[in-house]
Order: structure tokens, then C-alpha cells, then sequence
């Protein structure tokens, strides 16, 4: 019979360790060659994108969210002429703009929460935006600008490449608290736990990207619709407005603060009319 003495390792011990991290390896391995074999094309966005599901599964993943989100904001709004103008301005965009040379089956709704000032999209092409927010906005252009940024997340698949990502990580940081832990020193969970972190934070990044590529989406999208894309500015700075202060630290939040969000938004509209703005552009 072999003894062993506390804080001695044996054979069996380092056998132990020694699974752990082929373990670790193979958790980690396979969840590279998942994320990596997840590629696809853009035609839209002109870029090679990780993606995590399919189209279809998109647009069922966001027509099965659609009456929890419908209910979480306090149903539709009955306001019948604000949905009109809320259909007419998301149907110009896409008619007009190339979003509509997409697959996705668009539809705008908005929500009779008049406290939560917020817009947002599903998969697959679900938008919605909140009676606070919509009453805030000024002009067609404003709405125009709100509605084309989440139409920029739907197109540029953000939320196909979140599951990926967080796919990606979530094997990744499983794989590192695997390898990672010691039944021997309870510590070592601690280690764990750092890097699960350390995950959730890369993927608060790529949200805030995903907001800065939806921003210069909308520039484009609103734009090629007949909007001057300047209204998008004056809704950054009515949601500064809103927010009364208050506003997380942008670090912290998957939304970039609305003042630096300004600059960017500047940035591609003088990309897009490097000579100006022209004349005749919808407000």
C-alpha cells in the first residue's frame, strides 16, 4: 500500500495534471478549428466575417424573441400614424439603399415603452425602437439615422458573429480554467475566474465595433436613401442630452458614449462626400 503524505505528489498526481492540460489543449484546439471554419463573405460589408449560425437560423432565432422583447417594452404602440411614418421611413431606406439587396426580412415596430429611451435589433432582421426614443427625435432624417444603424447591425450579421465569438471564447476561457486549476491549491480558481473576465470583457469590445461599424453602415445606408446623414449627429447629441450625465464609463458599456461616437460618425460622412454634403438631402 503506498502513503501519501500531505502536500506530496505521486505518479497518479502528475498523470492527473498531465490529462488535465491535454484536455485543455483539445478544448481549446477544437474551439479554433469551430471559429475558424465559421468563415463567410459579405457581400454588403465587403469583408470576411465568423460567423456563428446560419441565416435561417438568424431570422428564427429573432422571430422567437420577438413577443418576449414585445412584452418587455410594453407591447406595440397604438399610436397608428407613428408606425406609418415609422414604415414608411424603414421602407425607404431599404428600397433604396443597399441593405434592401439583402436576404433578410425586415420589419420596424415600435414599442409603447415611453421610458426607456432605446432602439435595438434581433436577428434576422426584427427592429424595433421605443415610444421614449421616438418621441425625442425632431425630423424624418433623425428617425432615419436611428433606423439605419440597426439596420446596419442586422446586415453586417453582428449578432452571427457575437455567437461566434462568445463560442470562441467561452472554449477558450474553459479550456484556460481547466488547465488552470489545482485541487491541490484552492487558489488556482481564482486564476480561473480571471480569465473567464478577461473573455467577457474582449467580447464587450467587439460590441462596441459592432456599434462603430453599424454608425458608418447607417452613414451609408441613410445617405444613398436621400437623408442627410448629418441627422445622425443630432441624435448622438440628443441621446448625450438624454443621458443626463449618467452614462456608464465607456470601457464598461457595449455602447460607445454618444460624444465619441460624433467623431466617427463625422469621419465617414466626410469619407462619403469628401467635397461636402450636397444640397437636397432630407433633414
Amino acid at each position: 500500500m503506498v502513503y501519501r503524505t500531505r502536500g506530496s505528489r505521486t505518479s497518479s498526481g502528475r498523470s492527473f495534471n498531465g490529462g488535465r492540460i491535454l484536455l485543455a489543449l483539445v478544448i481549446a484546439g477544437l474551439s479554433l478549428l469551430s471559429y475558424c471554419s465559421s468563415r463567410s463573405y459579405n457581400p454588403v460589408t465587403d469583408e470576411t466575417q465568423y460567423v456563428g449560425i446560419s441565416p435561417e437560423q438568424e431570422i428564427v432565432l429573432g422571430l422567437q424573441a420577438v413577443p418576449e422583447m414585445v412584452q418587455q417594452f410594453g407591447g406595440e404602440d397604438a399610436d397608428q400614424q407613428a408606425q406609418a411614418l415609422l414604415d414608411k421611413v424603414c421602407n425607404r431606406i431599404l428600397e433604396n439603399s443597399g441593405a434592401g439587396d439583402t436576404e433578410w426580412p425586415f420589419e420596424c415596430t415600435l414599442l409603447a415603452d415611453d421610458q426607456t429611451i432605446n432602439a435595438f435589433a434581433l436577428p434576422g432582421g426584427q427592429l424595433f425602437i421605443t415610444a421614449a426614443l421616438f418621441d425625442q427625435l425632431e425630423t424624418e432624417g433623425q428617425l432615419a439615422g436611428v433606423m439605419a444603424h440597426e439596420i446596419g447591425h442586422v446586415v453586417a450579421r453582428h449578432s452571427a458573429q457575437q455567437i461566434a465569438k462568445q463560442q470562441l471564447t467561452q472554449g477558450l476561457t474553459g479550456a484556460a480554467v481547466i488547465a488552470a486549476y489545482d485541487p491541490d491549491n484552492p487558489s488556482s480558481q481564482q486564476a480561473g475566474q480571471v480569465a473567464l473576465l478577461v473573455g467577457q470583457l474582449i467580447n464587450l469590445k467587439f460590441g462596441r465595433d459592432d456599434e462603430l461599424q453599424s454608425d458608418r453602415l447607417g452613414v451609408r445606408f441613410m445617405s444613398e436613401a436621400g437623408y442627410d446623414p448629418r441627422a445622425m449627429i443630432q441624435v448622438m447629441e440628443i441621446l448625450a442630452a438624454a443621458s443626463d450625465g449618467n452614462a456608464p464609463p465607456e470601457f464598461f458599456s457595449t455602447h460607445p458614449n454618444p460624444d465619441n461616437r460624433i467623431t466617427r460618425i463625422e469621419d465617414a460622412i466626410q469619407e462619403l462626400y469628401p467635397n461636402g454634403v450636397p444640397d437636397g438631402l432630407d433633414q
